[in-house]
């Protein structure tokens, strides 16, 4: 079992990452390997717009969003985790989900989707987000569907986390902690 978990906060050793820290620890107790992307450290350019994808499902930009794509193709499992911010996922996130647009061209309109086999895909989502109201993480789910269905994940799960902002404040949640790390083997399993 292959992981690709992409790191979308800017804010290391903070709840995001401590939140994924746990959820990877599981799925390397379920046997998987994880490749962990930190999406603030890599030269990402956003999408352009410039349609030139449509045609062959593939991006003309040659950046460091060339190693995810490759992620993406050779790996079954994805964590995508991201804090909340202004009720989405975080710039370093969307970017790399927006890049994804040459995927869903050569999913939608090349009827060239990704490859279930030999495993079934399936992804896990973290969110995390010091409001305490449900928008800010239902926003953000909706973005990690999209891309989740875009790289042929069907099935996914959510481990969405409201009511902590303060770096390290999920350690005063063991019980949050517990959930992304039993997300985490569950992701790990056939």
């Amino acid at each position: 079992m292959k992981v690709a978990a992409f790191f979308g906060s800017p804010r290391v050793e903070g709840n995001t990452y401590l939140l994924l820290q746990k959820a990877i620890e599981g799925a390397k107790d379920g046997g998987a390997q994880v490749k962990v992307f930190n999406l603030n450290d890599m030269d990402i350019l956003p999408c352009q717009d410039c349609d030139e994808c449509v045609e062959t499902g593939e991006c003309i930009y040659n950046d460091d969003m060339d190693q995810i794509y490759d992620a993406i193709r050779n790996s079954n499992r994805f964590i995508l985790a991201s804090p909340v911010f202004f009720f989405g996922i975080s710039a370093q996130a969307k970017a790399m989900v927006d890049r994804a647009q040459s995927l869903w061209c050569e999913k939608y309109l090349l009827k060239k989707p990704l490859s279930q086999e030999p495993l079934k895909r399936k992804g896990l989502f973290i969110v995390v987000g010091g409001m305490k109201k449900e928008i800010g993480y239902t926003c953000s789910e909706a973005t990690a569907k999209a891309f989740f269905k875009t790289i042929s994940v069907d099935e996914h799960e959510n481990v969405s986390v409201v009511g902590v902002d303060a770096k390290g404040a999920i350690l005063k949640r063991p019980d949050e902690l517990e959930k992304a790390y039993e997300a985490g083997k569950r992701l790990a399993s056939p």
